[in-house]
C-alpha cells in the first residue's frame, strides 16, 4: 500500500482542502510535500519512533510525514502519564523520539535520538527520503487504570472501513476526538484520504467554543463519544452547527442520546458505530435505535461479528494484527475473533448493550452494569446525563449510587429524584435501584472523552 503522503498528493483540489486549528490551518497540498522534521528526517529512516506531541496539527503533520520512512511509529496519547512512558518505550522497541516539547518527563522514555518537530511545515528538501517501510501503527489503549496496552495496526487495516477517493458533495468533518486516540485517527484518515477539510479540536478550548469554531467552518459531519455529545448538546453553541452527519462512537449510545440529538439536528443523519482500539471499526447503526439488529451477528459482509457467552466478537482485516510488548497477551482467539469485553443480550430481533465485563458492581453476588442504571436514568427529561457507579457497603460489599446531571432549567430536584427512582424501581430488579442520587453540575470524563467510573 502506498504511503501515507503519497496518496494524499492524489486528493484533489489539494490546495482547497485544510486542518483547522485554533487560529491557523495547513491546506492538504502543503501536507504532502513539506516538512516540520527538516533535516533529521533521513535519521529517522527505519527506526521505530515515539511520537509524543502536545499540538494536534502538528501531531497530523508528522504522521503523514513519517508513515513508510520509519519501521513502527507508537503515537502516545495526550495526558500518558510520565511513568508509563518508559514503558511504552521498552515495550515497543523505540530506538527514537519526535516531540515538540521539552520537559523532564521525556528523560524517562531513555532514547538517545531526539528530533523536534516544528508547529509550522517547510518546504522539503530535495533528495527525499524513500518511502520503503511497511510502517507499523501503534496505538495505546484508553483504560482508566494501570500501563495501557500497545495495539498494532498497519494503515491498511486502520483504513479498511473508510476506502479512498473524492466524496460525491463538499465535506467538512469536525471531532471532539483528539487524533491521537483510534476515533479521532479515524477521522482524521477519513478527512485526508476523502478529501474533505477537518476541524480538530483543542485541549485548551471549551467545548462551547470549539461548536462555535466548528460552526464558522461550517462543518457537515461530527463525531464523538455518547458522552462527550451529551456536554455539547449543553452548551448554547451547539445550535452554532448544523450537521447532515452526526457519528457517535466508544461508548454505549442509549436511546436518550440518540433521540436528543435527533431533536437537535432533525435533517441529520444520526449513526452510532462499533469500534475499538483492538477490534478496528466493526459496523455502523444508522436506524436510530440503541442496540444493533441480529442480522449483524448473522454475517455475509467483510466483519464477522459473532456473540459467545454474552461477548460481543469480531473478526475482520479491520482488527489490530497483535499487542506488543514483552508477555503480550493474544489479541484475537485461535478463530481470528477479537473478544471486545462488551456484554449482549438478544431481545427479539435486536441485541442490546449491557455493559463491560470487567466493569459490574456486584451487590450481595449479584451483577449490576452501570451503563444499563444509567440508560434508564437517562430517560427522564429532566436528565442530561449520568454516571452510576459502586459505593462499599458492609452488608452487600457494594451499593448502587448515581451522579445526575439536570438540564439548564430544571428546579424542583426532590420530584425529579422520586420519578427517577420510581421509573428505576419500575425498570429495574431492586438491587440495581440506586441507593442514593446526587445532583452534580457535571460528570467527570478521561482524556477519551469516556465517562470515569471511580467507586466512592
Amino acid at each position: 500500500m502506498a504511503a501515507l503522503q503519497e496518496r494524499l498528493s492524489a486528493v484533489a483540489p489539494a490546495e482547497m482542502l485544510h486542518l483547522w486549528a485554533p487560529g491557523r490551518g495547513i491546506a492538504f497540498d502543503v501536507l504532502a510535500s513539506a516538512t516540520s522534521l527538516g533535516g533529521a528526517l533521513p535519521a529517522l529512516h527505519g527506526r521505530c519512533v515515539l511520537l509524543v506531541m502536545r499540538d494536534q496539527l502538528a501531531t497530523a503533520l508528522v504522521l503523514v510525514e513519517l508513515d513508510g520512512v520509519v519501521r513502527r511509529l507508537v503515537i502516545c496519547p495526550p495526558g500518558l502519564p510520565s511513568a508509563h512512558l518508559s514503558h511504552v518505550a521498552m515495550g515497543a522497541g523505540a530506538d527514537a523520539i519526535v516531540t515538540d516539547r521539552e520537559g523532564p518527563d521525556l528523560d524517562a522514555a531513555r532514547i538517545g535520538l531526539r528530533v523536534t518537530a516544528a508547529r509550522a511545515p517547510e518546504r522539503a528538501a530535495s533528495n527525499a527520503v524513500p518511502r520503503d517501510q511497511g510502517t507499523e501503527w501503534v496505538m495505546l489503549t484508553s483504560g482508566t487504570s494501570g500501563a495501557p496496552k500497545l495495539v498494532v495496526h498497519d494503515l491498511a487495516r486502520l483504513t479498511g472501513a473508510i476506502g479512498s477517493g473524492p466524496t460525491p458533495r463538499p465535506m467538512i468533518w469536525g471531532t471532539f476526538y483528539d487524533i491521537r486516540r483510534f476515533g479521532g485517527l479515524q477521522i482524521l484518515l477519513r478527512s485526508l484520504l476523502c478529501g474533505a477539510s477537518l476541524v480538530l479540536s483543542d485541549g485548551g478550548e471549551s467545548m462551547g467554543a470549539y461548536l462555535e469554531r466548528a460552526g464558522r467552518h461550517g462543518v457537515t459531519h461530527i463525531s464523538g463519544t455518547p458522552s462527550q455529545w451529551r456536554g455539547a448538546l449543553a452548551y448554547p453553541s451547539a445550535a452554532a452547527i448544523s450537521p447532515c452527519y452526526v457519528r457517535l462512537s466508544g461508548e454505549i449510545a442509549d436511546q436518550a442520546i440518540l433521540d436528543a440529538l435527533r431533536a437537535r439536528y432533525p435533517e441529520a443523519d444520526v449513526v452510532h458505530a462499533y469500534a475499538s482500539t483492538e477490534a478496528g471499526v466493526g459496523f455502523e447503526v444508522d436506524d436510530g435505535r440503541e442496540g444493533f439488529p441480529a442480522r449483524i451477528v448473522v454475517g455475509g459482509g467483510d466483519v464477522d461479528v459473532a456473540v459467545r457467552d454474552g461477548s460481543l466478537r469480531i473478526r475482520s482485516a479491520r482488527t489490530a494484527s497483535r499487542y506488543l510488548g514483552p508477555d503480550a497477551p493474544a489479541l484475537a482467539d485461535a478463530d481470528g475473533f477479537v473478544d471486545t469485553g462488551d456484554l449482549v443480550e438478544r431481545r427479539g430481533d435486536r441485541y442490546y448493550f449491557v455493559g463491560r465485563r470487567d466493569g459490574a458492581i456486584n451487590v450481595g453476588g449479584l451483577k449490576v452494569h452501570p451503563e444499563e442504571v444509567e440508560a434508564v436514568i437517562n430517560r427522564h427529561p429532566e436528565v442530561r446525563a449520568s454516571l452510576v457507579r459502586s459505593r462499599k457497603n458492609l452488608i452487600t460489599g457494594a451499593i448502587v449510587i448515581a451522579d445526575v446531571v439536570l438540564r439548564a432549567g430544571a428546579d424542583d430536584m426532590e420530584t425529579v429524584k422520586r420519578e427517577i427512582l420510581r421509573t428505576c424501581r419500575q425498570s429495574l430488579a431492586p438491587y440495581k435501584v440506586p441507593a442514593f442520587i446526587r445532583f452534580v453540575a457535571a460528570l467527570d470524563t478521561s482524556a477519551a472523552g469516556k465517562s470515569l467510573r471511580q467507586s466512592a
